[in-house]
């Protein structure tokens, strides 16, 4: 049981919370939890996520749900996850050793309570939008076609740089695969990058 404290009232928009597979990137293949919160700040078209739509819940409720799953791996996703206060939930993820990731847009800078920073910048979509978030982990490129000189210089604060064919949906199997086909040349002629997938969504997982 969760003891009454603080900042029990505080609420978080939540779209949804689920144990699943990370499906992408430098975790590919390991169990997480999900924590996907409502809104964003930015508008991609690819977005698969309809982040508007969301519950207020209370801290307590995400912990106890979170902690229903076996699982000591936290992804904060969205939606834009950072708009949120991220220190307070994970500070009370951590008292039960709870790893946490972020996916991020990388337009305002992440608190440092989150151990695992993956940057997904969308200034292919917008190029006026300023990436504030500049040092991390993981930089993960959805590919629409954009010069990857537009991140010579972004790249430099990251560990793992991945470059992820957009996966359109709706389109079949054999369009998605053209996409796929563009992004694996490239990769073979981009040294230090490192093609990523959406592994769940060929899998159907999600």
């Amino acid at each position: 049981m969760e003891i009454c404290r603080g900042d029990h009232l505080q609420k978080y928009p939540i779209v949804e919370i689920f144990h699943s597979v990370q499906g992408e990137g430098f975790h590919t293949g390991i169990p997480h939890v999900f924590i996907r919160f409502g809104n964003c700040n930015l508008r991609c078209e690819w977005c698969d996520t309809d982040f508007m739509t969301f519950e207020e819940m209370d801290i307590n409720s995400i912990i106890e749900e979170v902690l229903s799953y076996d699982c000591n791996r936290v992804i904060f996703t969205g939606g834009e996850p950072a708009m949120q206060d991220l220190s307070t939930i994970g500070k009370r993820l951590k008292e039960h050793g709870i790893n946490l990731s972020i996916e991020t847009n990388g337009t305002i800078p992440i608190d440092p309570i989150v151990d695992w920073i993956c940057v997904s910048p969308k200034d292919q979509l917008y190029p006026n939008v300023s990436i504030k978030q500049r040092t991390g982990d993981e930089l993960k490129v959805v590919y629409c076609g954009q010069d990857l000189a537009l991140y010579d210089d972004l790249k430099k604060g990251f560990n793992h740089l991945y470059i992820q064919p957009c996966y359109v949906e709706g389109e079949s199997i054999e369009e998605n695969g053209k996409s796929f086909q563009i992004v694996e040349r490239l990769v073979k002629d981009s040294p230090g990058w490192r093609l990523s997938l959406q592994t769940h969504k060929w899998m159907g997982v999600l």
